[in-house]
């Protein structure tokens, strides 16, 4: 297993071209948050939109609609219920699950919409009803976000068996898409197609409500814009860029909330993209 260094922020984050718009650094689709767990996508938009995508849209519950504008007025909003499949075709990135709740029709509406070139990210609720209900996973670039409970759903993997690499990567070849995954734990391991790295940094301070979420925006919005990079090398930046910025918050507070690190994003990023080692 290869340890994860800052090393893969100077490969991905790099400076925008001159010539650039909006539509240059990607478009994201959001899908998630019932009227309970609004918040969830509020805060992977949040971290989507800092991290620098160029178009965020959020399809989400009604409820959620005034909290959204209200909290990130650069994102849009459409109601979740309606036929997304224009629209989930019309996006690079999908992030799908992060407060989904028991909405199994909208999950199977989205995986038989995407196409085989898009970003897949797989998140929360949608990886328990993609267990509870033994669905296979659609033919995309796939990434999938679990933490331990949910990778034990997913593949059988107990969570004491976890802490072996060789039955975690068993568990995801059972998945047979291949996807990138990202075992999220005490020292968080990301599965490539390659290798697999462990992030050595981050600690107690991130276990707040909602650091998943903004974990998963995060890599949502590297992925939209960095894609000269390999989805891999993305996935891999998102998460050091993650508990980085958690780990200096955290020299002078005594827990790190998620959308503080959203708000750290373009200044952080912005040190990785002029400064090279």
């Amino acid at each position: 297993m290869k340890q994860l260094s800052e090393k893969i922020l100077y490969q991905v984050i790099t400076p925008r071209p001159a010539q650039s718009h909006k539509g240059t650094f990607g478009r994201v689709l959001i899908i998630g948050g019932t009227a309970e767990f609004g918040g969830a996508v509020i805060m992977n938009a949040m971290a989507a939109v800092y991290a620098g995508a160029g178009l965020v849209t959020v399809a989400t519950d009604t409820a959620n609609f005034t909290a959204l504008h209200s909290h990130l007025p650069e994102a849009m909003v459409v109601d979740f219920n309606q036929d997304l499949t224009t629209l989930i075709q019309n996006n690079d990135v999908i992030l799908i699950g992060s407060g989904l709740g028991d909405r199994l029709d909208i999950l199977q509406a989205t995986f038989r919409a995407v196409f085989p070139k898009q970003i897949l990210i797989v998140d929360g609720s949608a990886l328990t009803l993609l267990a509870e209900n033994h669905i296979n996973l659609p033919h995309a670039r796939l990434v999938l976000t679990p933490h331990q409970m949910e990778w034990q759903r997913i593949t059988g993997i107990s969570i004491a068996q976890q802490a072996f690499e060789a039955f975690n990567v068993l568990g995801r070849d059972r998945l047979k898409q291949m996807p990138i995954v990202v075992l999220k734990q005490h020292h968080t391991q990301i599965y490539t197609s390659k290798d697999i790295y462990e992030l050595p940094i981050g600690g107690p301070y991130q276990a707040t409500g909602g650091m998943g979420d903004t974990l998963a925006g995060i890599i949502a919005g590297f992925a939209a814009q960095f894609f000269l990079a390999s989805l891999s090398d993305v996935v891999l930046a998102a998460v050091y860029s993650h508990s980085a910025i958690a780990d200096e918050l955290a020299k002078t507070q005594y827990i790190v909330l998620p959308t503080q690190i959203s708000q750290q994003l373009p200044k952080f990023m912005k040190h990785y993209a002029v400064t090279k080692p």
